[in-house]
This record gives structure tokens, C-alpha cells and sequence, in this order.
């Protein structure tokens, strides 16, 4: 690779390029000034300063005009195509084209959105974005702001309200939670507070902790719950329920799918639990990147559809 010494251009004003690129069309001082919206004055100062910089006459006075030598022939051919790039560069920045760009896009998320949201989105990718690959990088609420300051992922699909100031976090559904439980362990039809206080829990905490705002809610009535297993995972509960005379609360994007495919009961919590607030995280050197907005409306648009 080509090394690039920056002194080199500490004296280099590119409007002298400019100048040179139309003084070149136009062989006049005069209608190069009127060109470029200067006076006579500052074109024939830039021409100097350009005959100095590349030591030759550059421009030469004819009947015909202004005449260019060989070397300004030769740096015009040599400066177009590079002034047409860094052109279109500025002022053309390249758009984000899904259909036919190939991409990997690294999304942060908890187990749970994972499975509540990966299976749609990858299905819409496959009929409109055949190139784009996704990645998903474990974030529960804990890991989501330093996984995104150090920029480990594109964006963050997350819950909780914690704040930076490298960062911009869109809030956008709120949803609620349910209790599961496998009828053949608990045979339960209506979940009334004494029968949900009477067996044993699971729990997902991400850090280890073996009880929730719920535990707290029941404190307040008076009642108290016996968690039996704690997991960071909500992925292992499933087979857990069907398996063992244990209840569950999760959040309700899990319900239908685990009800489905488990064959699980669900009733609403038989104690005041507050909702949860799904958000979007991202880098703000990423705020206007053409490729994360797509990404970053893609998933919006699931996540409201999701959480109706």
C-alpha cells in the first residue's frame, strides 16, 4: 500500500486543482473567474501559485487564448478521474441497497427475543434481502450498554431504561407477563394466588439472583413463593415444565409459541407485575448510517407487530 505522507499537503489547496481543471476548458482568466464566481485578480493569483507549486508555465498566452503546455495536459488527464471520485464521494454517499448488498449485521439480544423474534425476521430477509446474514450476540439488560460502547454489535433489541451518552435508545412497545405451567404437573385451570404460591417456581436471572419484582409484590400481600431453579436461560423452562410440577412467568411473546409447541397453560399473573419496555440501542456513530437505519427499521416494525 501507497504511504501517505500528510506534511506533503500541508500547502496544498485543492481549489487550485479546480482551477487548473477549468482554466484548462475554458483558456480564459476571464471566464474561468466567471466560472467559478472569483475575481481576475484571485484566478490569476491561484495560476501563479499553481505554475510554482508544479514548476512549470502551465498556461501560456496565444492568439488562441491561454495554451496549455504538456504538463498541464498531463495533470489535467492525471486530476479528472480523481476529482470525479472524490466528487461523487462527497457529495453521492453510497445508499444501502438490501435486495442485492451483502451484509452482516450483528443484533444483541436475550435468549427469549431471540426466539420470539428470529424466526419472522429471517423469513422476511429470505424473500427481501437474500444477501444479508445476521448474527446474534448474547446482551441481557446488564451486557447491553458496554456491548454497544464498544460497538460488538450493530444494534441492541432490549429491555430496561439504562442510558449512555455514546448511545441512542428508542423505546418502543411495552408488554406484559404470563405464568406457564404443564396441566399433567399441575392440575390447575384457573390460577388463583393460593395455587400459585402452593408449588414450586422457575426463574430466569441473569445474574443469579433467586427472586424478582414479583417476589417483592408478594411480599407486600403477604405471601411468598418457593423458586426451586434459577437460569439465565429462558430456553431450558419448556421441557423443564413438562417434566416437572413447576410454574413459570415469562414474558408473554413466549406464550403462544411454548403453549403450541409444549402444550402448555397460561393465565396472567395472579399478582401485579409491572410491564416491560422493549428498546432499540445503537452506537450514535451509527445514527445515520444508511445500512443500520434499514436494520434498525426492520426490526421496529417487528416489534411492534409482535408486541400487539
Amino acid at each position: 500500500m501507497y504511504s501517505i505522507n500528510e506534511n506533503d499537503f500541508s500547502k496544498i489547496d485543492l481549489n487550485l486543482v479546480i482551477v487548473l481543471l477549468v482554466m484548462f476548458e475554458v483558456r480564459s482568466v476571464t471566464l474561468a473567474a466567471n466560472r467559478l464566481y472569483l475575481g481576475q485578480p484571485a484566478v490569476s493569483a491561484a495560476l501563479k501559485r499553481l505554475r510554482e507549486m508544479f514548476g512549470d508555465a502551465l498556461f501560456v498566452r496565444t492568439s488562441q487564448g491561454m495554451t496549455p503546455t504538456p504538463r498541464a495536459e498531463q495533470l489535467v488527464q492525471q486530476f479528472t478521474p480523481l476529482i470525479q471520485d472524490l466528487h461523487r464521494v462527497i457529495f453521492t454517499p453510497k445508499a444501502f441497497d438490501a435486495q442485492h448488498d451483502s451484509r452482516t449485521f450483528r443484533i444483541g439480544m436475550s435468549d427469549w427475543l431471540e426466539q420470539w423474534l428470529m424466526p419472522e425476521l429471517l423469513s422476511e430477509l429470505a424473500l427481501t434481502a437474500p444477501k444479508i446474514d445476521i448474527k446474534v450476540v448474547a446482551a441481557d439488560p446488564w451486557q447491553a450498554i458496554p456491548l454497544m460502547e464498544q460497538q460488538q454489535a450493530d444494534v441492541v433489541v432490549t429491555v430496561g431504561d439504562e442510558a449512555s451518552r455514546d448511545l441512542t435508545r428508542e423505546k418502543i412497545a411495552r408488554a406484559g407477563f404470563r405464568t406457564l405451567w404443564s396441566a399433567q404437573q399441575i392440575a390447575v385451570k384457573k390460577l388463583t394466588l393460593e395455587a400459585f404460591v402452593r408449588h414450586d417456581h422457575a426463574l430466569v436471572s441473569y445474574r443469579g439472583a433467586s427472586e424478582s419484582a414479583l417476589d417483592r409484590e408478594l411480599q407486600q400481600q403477604g405471601k411468598a413463593r418457593h423458586v426451586r431453579y434459577v437460569t439465565p436461560h429462558f430456553s431450558s423452562l419448556p421441557l423443564l415444565l413438562k417434566q416437572l410440577p413447576l410454574f413459570a412467568t415469562v414474558p408473554q411473546g413466549l406464550v403462544d409459541p411454548w403453549r403450541e409447541h409444549y402444550d402448555l397453560q397460561a393465565a396472567p399473573v395472579p399478582v401485579k407485575m409491572p410491564d416491560y419496555e422493549l428498546s432499540l440501542l445503537w452506537h450514535n456513530a451509527q445514527h445515520d448510517d444508511p445500512a443500520n437505519r434499514w436494520l434498525r427499521d426492520r426490526l421496529r416494525g417487528l416489534l411492534l407487530t409482535k408486541a400487539r
